[in-house]
């Protein structure tokens, strides 16, 4: 008779979250999740497999905890322009900095690290950021000095957002001032008078 699961599996994922989120794929080593995660080795290879299957399955619940609702933000209520939605998210990126959270984010940290050699980890990101233009564009489409772009514009300039935000959340887990994400901030506000 097999012994039952000594540990709750969605809680043990949210633990190696953070610390995958903490540490990026390649830094979360075996003992640090096992630590992390408050596990034994035994039951993290029973549940999880090991640490690529473990990742994926974080990959996941990070979609649902931090993308989905970056998502809903863009798509906002209907009495909050597009571009304000927009702003409010690069806005909550300097305000997570300033608060000192430098984790950035666990998909862009993911786009420049272990996306780059491995093709299910490249596509589970493929498939977050895509939903991050999507948000973009649909709320580029409730703003009221886009709405009127046409499909191609539209799609590149989501595209250009969705580009800066994943290099600002990397460069939060960099040393860069403050004084850096806030620049950024205003530089992209600014790029709302120059798409036409």
């Amino acid at each position: 008779m097999a012994r039952p699961r000594e540990f709750n599996i969605e809680t043990a994922t949210l633990k190696a979250m953070n610390v995958f989120w903490a540490h990026g794929y390649e830094g979360a080593t075996l003992p640090g999740l096992l630590t992390g995660m408050g596990i034994a080795r035994g039951s993290f290879y029973k549940a999880f497999d090991g640490k690529k299957p473990l990742f994926m399955s974080v990959l996941e619940l990070y979609d649902q905890e931090a993308i989905i609702p970056a998502v809903i933000l863009l798509s906002g209520p209907d009495n909050v322009d597009g571009w304000d939605r927009i702003m409010l998210l690069f806005n909550k990126v300097v305000g997570a900095v300033a608060s000192g959270d430098r984790r950035g984010c666990l998909v862009c940290t993911a786009a420049a690290g272990p996306a780059a050699y491995d093709a299910d980890i490249a596509k589970a990101v493929g498939l977050a950021l895509d939903k991050m233009r999507k948000g973009f564009e649909i709320a580029l489409g409730a703003s009221h000095r886009h709405s009127d772009l046409n499909e191609i514009k539209r799609r590149a300039f989501a595209d250009m957002l969705t580009a800066q935000y994943v290099g600002l959340r990397i460069l939060a887990r960099s040393q860069a001032s403050l004084a850096t994400f806030e620049r950024s901030a205003s530089v992209i506000q600014g790029l709302s008078d120059l798409i036409d």
